[in-house]
């Protein structure tokens, strides 16, 4: 027994594992080979059709038909679908900047530029008139009461843009004229030139009269406008847009009813004592 374990030849060796398959080789499907003079022919060929006038015309032409149409589209586009926007003439210079239109039926940038600098410059101005008839009443008391409208108009801006709509369709069909037109006389006549501040000096507070730049001289107007609107329909039979329509043509015309124009008679008043 000793001598079988000693002698290594008698000791079975263990059996050797299988070798793996080799992997088959993948059939190549040889392409067929172009000649090389049909691939030099077609390659002129396409070469010469994009510098032929032909070619370049019929390559830019869908592209120049389709800014040429937008561009008219732009040019063309109506608020509300009604009145137009092009005609519209800004008599009062400092206010040329602020007193802008976006080419747009219904006017309305989602906020888009708040973040930027000089946002009241890019906005339309119908939609900075929506934006100041969203609030809830006036904040204070106004001609001797205070108005609150429970939160019917904050953030409800398409149901102040379709009030707004309204109000113009009817400036339209009482005065005759474009109601853009009306409101941009409005906002000329009733955003004052001068103002009010107060300045303490050794311990005196006194008003000093200071100007106005053009974007406060808008937003003012645009404040009085919408105040008056408020305080027109509040309690009333009359609804917000007969109220709007109201005050907007009032101050078309310089009337010393309207409250704008008021407000900016007072204000200018105040400012030539201070001086």
């Amino acid at each position: 027994m000793v001598e079988e374990i000693a002698n290594p030849e008698k000791i079975d060796a263990p059996a050797a594992a299988p070798a793996p398959a080799a992997p088959k080789p993948r059939r190549r499907v040889a392409a067929k080979a172009e000649e090389p003079g049909e691939t030099v022919a077609a390659d002129a060929m396409a070469q010469s059709e994009e510098e032929s006038p032909a070619g370049e015309q019929a390559k830019s032409a869908p592209r120049r038909a389709d800014a040429e149409d937008l561009e008219l589209n732009k040019e063309n586009v109506m608020l509300f679908g009604k009145y137009s926007i092009k005609d519209v003439v800004v008599s009062d210079s400092s206010m040329t900047n602020y007193v802008r239109f976006n080419m747009q039926a219904y006017p309305n940038i989602f906020g888009r530029r708040r973040r930027k600098s000089y946002y009241d410059s890019h906005i339309s101005i119908i939609e900075r008139l929506i934006n100041k008839l969203m609030r809830g009443g006036t904040g204070k008391k106004v001609g001797g009461k205070v108005i609150r409208t429970n939160g019917r108009l904050q953030g409800k801006k398409l149901k102040v843009l379709h009030i707004v709509e309204n109000s113009f369709a009817i400036i339209n069909r009482k005065t005759g004229k474009n109601p853009v037109q009306v409101f941009v006389d409005a906002l000329q006549n009733s955003a004052p030139i001068e103002d009010t501040t107060r300045v303490r000096y050794g311990g005196i507070s006194y008003n000093v009269a200071v100007g106005i730049s053009a974007n406060r001289r808008v937003d003012v107007a645009l404040k009085n406008i919408a105040l008056a609107a408020l305080i027109g329909a509040f309690k009333k039979k009359k609804n917000l847009s007969e109220a709007l329509a109201e005050e907007v043509a009032m101050a078309a015309m310089n009337a010393p009813d309207s409250y704008a124009i008021k407000k900016r008679v007072e204000s200018e008043r105040i400012a030539r004592r201070a001086r």
